[in-house]
């Protein structure tokens, strides 16, 4: 039924919002509300390196002042550690992860040498080095210290779940197939202890959302998340890619593009309704 849609806004707190940003929120601040249903909040800022307290403070502000409001408390990924690595734990106890000991240059150097390493969303595939170590190296190793992430077997974790399907609201059911997208994609490493697609993945069932909306650069993803939902039997929420906004050069916007930032754009003496029509939704 309508009233149990559950939509969210999840920026990362590592600059201002721009205009993109407003249209993403608002787009899934009104389907929550024409529908009766609920709107979160959630700052995902697990890349400590990059998130600032006061870009978390300015993006409460700027939705505030774009007339957005948002039901219960804001979710802080940060403060959420415990449970990514609780996940982690379940998909390693069922031999899900292995870790991966190669550095970018050595990714790099081995998918030249190969010549026709695949590609996906986010460039050349993981050529799979790490997965053919046996499970002696991969101790030795450990014990050693030496640095690793973890990376999802995608292979063993489709064979474990089986043929999975997605519901997309502009596309309609889709067959997941993370393996061509993603390969064995990187679910932890030592600068970011859980990535941006487990923990978006794990927030969205703890909150119980229903609908899923982000710009299209990101459908990609749901192919991935599909299969984690599936691996930790969660629910299975349906998902809307809308177009994004782009600047005068027609690239997208980015947090670079500071005079298209919300907080520019106030002090440049626009109001939040004319920033709400510059981002698709006047009235």
């Amino acid at each position: 039924m309508a009233a149990s849609i559950v939509t969210r806004f999840a920026p990362s707190p590592t600059g201002f919002l721009h205009l993109g940003h407003a249209m993403s929120a608002l787009f899934a601040w009104r389907r929550a509300r024409e529908a009766g249903g609920r709107f979160l909040l959630r700052l995902e800022d697990i890349d400590a390196g990059r998130c600032r307290p006061d870009y978390a403070a300015a993006i409460l502000e700027d939705l505030a002042w774009l007339g957005l409001d948002w039901d219960g408390e804001v979710r802080v990924q940060s403060e959420h550690m415990v449970e990514y690595r609780a996940v982690l734990e379940a998909l390693s106890a069922r031999g899900l992860l292995y870790p991966c000991f190669c550095t970018r240059a050595e990714i790099a150097r081995e998918i030249a040498a190969i010549g026709h390493a695949p590609h996906g969303a986010d460039g050349p595939l993981y050529p799979g080095t790490c997965r053919r170590l046996s499970a002696d190296e991969r101790a030795t190793r450990i014990a050693r210290g030496e640095a690793h992430a973890l990376r999802l077997d995608t292979v063993a974790a489709m064979a474990a779940t089986g043929p999975l399907t997605a519901e997309e609201e502009d596309e309609g059911t889709v067959a997941v197939d993370p393996a061509s997208r993603f390969g064995d994609v990187v679910l932890a490493r030592k600068d970011m202890p859980a990535s941006y697609h487990l923990c978006v993945t794990h927030d969205d069932a703890v909150q119980g959302v229903t609908l899923v909306t982000r710009g299209h650069d990101l459908r990609p993803a749901t192919h991935l998340h599909r299969l984690l939902q599936a691996l930790m039997s969660w629910p299975v929420p349906r998902w809307h890619h809308h177009p994004l906004l782009t600047g005068a050069d027609g690239k997208r916007l980015a947090k670079r593009d500071a005079a298209l930032s919300l907080r520019a754009l106030r002090a440049a003496g626009r109001s939040a309704a004319e920033v709400r029509a510059l981002a698709g939704f006047p009235g």
